[in-house]
């Protein structure tokens, strides 16, 4: 029996960066038979507006939180260096079509490390091509690919996925077997905490 275990984030979203070596350390834990599938969320739709202060603030303030609940480091020089844009859409394509060449997992942390560590913006055009080319993505094909129609038709199928899982907050992990879907609650920095609930769910899955 194969299940899939859906792992919906979006690659600019904090709490996901947080999450990421919890998911790391399940992924390595889990039976052969249970695939995990990342679903980019769509935190905030494109746009080249710059970032009201407020929500700057607030978004920072977050960044802090995550720091001090979970131990994530961020380098906090992003506020100061880039125009931050409420915008995502961009970076979820990228991953997207990283996916395309089983690059999903290397454009996901390259994002991560360039947002977070870094302080360059994803939500930059040029930001993703210089990542897809570090990671060994073709540049002229992957900035032609981000901007066309079927990246957003692809994007468009996959936010109807996310709805279809029922999944409003990120990081979100979902297990599907047949036509039947099991929420999993997620503890950071537990890694068990989550095998231990998929494990009991296949079990009582088997008839």
């Amino acid at each position: 029996m194969i299940y899939t275990l859906y792992h919906v984030h979006d690659p600019m979203c904090s709490w996901c960066y947080a999450f990421k070596p919890t998911l790391d350390e399940l992924r390595k834990k889990l039976n052969d038979n249970i695939k995990i599938v990342h679903v980019v969320g769509g935190l905030a739709k494109h746009t080249d507006e710059p970032m009201p202060q407020e929500q700057r603030d607030t978004i920072e303030n977050i960044w802090y939180e995550i720091e001090e609940k979970v131990g994530t480091k961020f380098n906090h020089d992003f506020w100061k260096k880039c125009e931050a844009k409420r915008s995502t859409y961009l970076s979820c394509k990228a991953t997207m079509l990283a996916r395309y060449e089983d690059k999903e997992d290397e454009m996901i942390e390259a994002i991560q490390e360039a947002y977070y560590l870094k302080a360059q913006n994803p939500s930059n055009q040029d930001t993703l091509i210089s990542l897809a080319k570090k990671i060994g993505m073709d540049e002229t094909k992957f900035q032609n690919d981000l901007n066309s129609q079927k990246a957003e038709d692809d994007l468009q199928n996959e936010l109807n996925l996310r709805r279809s899982l029922y999944v409003r907050t990120f990081p979100s992990l979902v297990l599907k077997y047949k036509k039947e879907l099991y929420p999993i609650n997620i503890k950071f920095g537990d890694a068990d905490f989550m095998l231990k609930q998929i494990n009991n769910m296949v079990e009582n899955t088997y008839f």
